[in-house]
């Protein structure tokens, strides 16, 4: 029998108003379909009453769901609709994440994940660690898209958790947050740990896993800032929390404080986080190499939308030119994540 998880989770603000099943996909990463046939078995309450999927949530009420287990052994082959190869040879693979895709099967999970997405593709990975994780190295949220590698041997998986353990990866990020901090290239140097009265999210806290964020501003827009962001460390959410901390939550993040009107306005329902960069020493080798992804189209259509609204309201209405980047923004920076 597949073992269960109860898992609940306060509604937060920016969630208020949603559907069961909507809400649902937005906390726990599930797709609309599990979250609806979830809801229909009686498996979701609201504070504590059964709840159906087409009932409304209400900030701060405990929304509780019973989730199946992973399977035991390697993700089976599926199919991932948007994810990409962007290299691959005998002992690496880097991938393009898209979103909605974890990293690989975890309690309460029932979407894509890039194990089964590599395995359905005809890719064999190391077999180090869990039989769930084979190959991977590290990991992205299921909300964030971009690029990860993953080992195909042994040897190519020991030197790489090594180098992300001695932080001689380059993990670049694109974030686009609300505000504009100030100073507008900055570090923050601040432990991370779970949250200690809300243990669903992670939060700035004394005597935490130090986590180490270096940001600059790339663009900034009358309601956001683009920034380019680098880690040194590679905590789970790290990115988001400490932009969180800074009052700069990343924009469409409903988890950490984002506004939902703006993320509503710019079309976004997931937070603006992506990994356009990613450099280490090739295992086998030892040369340099890097790898750069585009904006996913969801991202891309927010920027668009921010400066197409700065340009009217330059031009008094009327837009006479486009920003000198356009659409097409930057998504490399200066060579040097775990999950975010």
């Amino acid at each position: 029998m597949q073992s269960t998880e109860l898992r609940g989770l306060p509604v937060p603000e920016g969630l208020a108003g949603l559907r069961v099943d909507a809400a649902l996909t937005r906390l726990f990463g599930l797709s609309r379909t599990t979250a609806a046939e979830l809801a229909d078995a009686g498996e979701v309450s609201l504070e504590g009453r059964v709840r159906g999927k087409g009932d409304r949530v209400a900030a701060g009420a405990w929304l509780e769901v019973r989730l199946p287990g992973p399977p035991a052994g390697p993700a089976p082959p599926e199919p991932v609709n948007g994810l990409s190869i962007i290299y691959v040879d005998d002992e690496i693979l880097v991938v393009d994440k898209p979103v909605g895709v974890a990293a690989h099967p975890s309690p309460g999970w029932t979407g894509p994940t890039v194990t089964s997405g590599v395995a359905a593709m005809g890719y064999v990975m190391a077999s180090s660690g869990a039989d769930e994780r084979q190959g991977i190295v590290h990991r992205l949220d299921a909300g964030t898209t971009g690029l990860m590698v993953l080992a195909r041997t042994e040897s190519a998986y020991t030197a790489l958790k090594r180098a992300f353990k001695d932080r001689r990866v380059d993990k670049g990020y694109h974030a686009l947050v609300q505000g504009h901090p100030d100073p507008s290239t900055g570090t923050v140097d601040a432990p991370i740990d779970r949250n200690p009265t809300h243990d669903w999210r992670f939060a700035v806290v004394a005597g935490g896993r130090p986590s180490v964020t270096h940001y600059s501003t790339i663009e900034a827009f009358p309601a956001a800032s683009l920034l380019d962001i680098r880690l040194e460390t590679g905590r789970t959410h790290q990115i988001r929390v400490h932009m969180a901390a800074l009052r700069h939550p990343c924009v469409g993040d409903a988890i950490y404080g984002a506004d939902p009107k703006l993320a509503a306005r710019l079309g976004l329902s997931r937070q603006w986080l992506h990994a356009v960069r990613l450099g280490f020493a090739h295992p086998a080798t030892g040369a340099p190499v890097i790898y750069n992804s585009p904006y996913p189209a969801d991202l891309a259509a927010a920027l668009d939308t921010l400066a197409d609204r700065r340009l009217m309201s330059r031009e008094g209405g009327s837009i006479a030119a486009r920003d000198e980047r356009g659409a097409d923004r930057p998504v490399s920076g200066a060579s040097e994540a775990d999950q975010q």
